[in-house]
């Protein structure tokens, strides 16, 4: 089981040296890949109908993850860069496209796209997007990716999206994976269809069953769920008993992957080990790939 270390951006700050010493000490450690999360604004809860339910808020600092996978391209040499996941029907498809491809040239192809629908309709607003349709929009822009990332010109017309014969330059000499992000069944279903892997949330019991669920999907469409990498996220801060335990039951079920997050989070059950600078960080994301090791 490969383990990727979740870059702790709401607690790392703004300080590039700490991001560097963060990212070469991950390197260091043997960790397969570094994974971002992705906010582009964070928003007050409080007086919000309907509610906000995710767990990050205006208090949460967030790096952009495509921005700073340019910069980590620079100072690692073999850690995968992955979104985990990027918000896409609240982005401009072709953009994403593009950023994509010069993100894996200057990685020397690392990069892995992760993408899903996001929960944070304020966030939609402010960018000027429609949180109602993301889902269906999502698939969209699933086959716009492709056909730009493949096609040297694209000439395509959909309900949301327009490219009258033009193309990216450079693209990448490989294809580029694709993972998807969540757990609820339309994500599963795309997965299937048009995936090269998935991130599910924390580990446990739901994501179990929603793993089972996606390996069914898999089957349905022709696909080796043998072959079909996945991954949970673990909060290393629960104690060395809970990390081991969960990590062994993911691994159980077929898991792939585990994304070790060393961040403090209340409501995601990292409480009991806070991390006070980036050394604090590297010597637990250590401890979990010694204890699982």
């Amino acid at each position: 089981m490969q383990l990727t270390a979740v870059f702790p951006t709401t607690e790392i700050g703004p300080d590039v040296g700490a991001v560097r010493a963060w990212a070469e000490g991950v390197e260091a450690l043997g960790y397969t890949r570094i994974m971002a999360y992705d906010h582009v604004l964070g928003a007050v809860h409080e007086d919000r109908e309907p509610a906000l339910w995710g767990p990050y808020t205006e208090r949460d600092p967030f790096h952009e993850p495509l921005v700073l996978f340019g910069y980590l391209a620079a100072v690692t040499r073999h850690v995968e860069l992955m979104t985990g996941v990027l918000v896409l029907p609240q982005r401009q498809v072709a953009l994403v496209a593009k950023q994509a491809i010069e993100i894996d040239l200057l990685s020397n192809g690392r990069l892995v796209l992760g993408v899903g629908t996001g929960w944070n309709y304020v966030e939609y607003q402010a960018l000027g997007t429609d949180y109602r349709s993301r889902a269906r929009r999502l698939d969209e822009q699933v086959e716009v990716l492709r056909r730009l990332w493949d096609e040297a010109i694209v000439d395509f017309e959909g309900r949301w999206h327009r490219i009258d014969r033009a193309g990216l330059s450079p693209r990448s000499a490989r294809p580029l994976p694709l993972w998807f992000g969540g757990s609820a069944e339309g994500a599963l279903a795309r997965a299937a269809r048009f995936g090269q892997g998935f991130s599910f949330g924390t580990a446990g019991p739901r994501i179990v069953t929603a793993r089972r669920r996606l390996v069914e999907l898999l089957v349905e469409a022709g696909r080796d769920p043998a072959t079909f990498p996945t991954e949970a996220i673990l909060h290393a801060g629960k104690g060395p008993d809970a990390v081991a335990a969960e990590a062994a039951g993911w691994r159980a079920e077929g898991g792939t992957h585990l994304a070790v997050s060393t961040m403090t989070t209340t409501m995601l059950g990292s409480t009991t080990r806070p991390c006070a600078g980036v050394d604090d960080h590297l010597a637990l994301l250590a401890e979990v790939r010694d204890s699982i090791a």
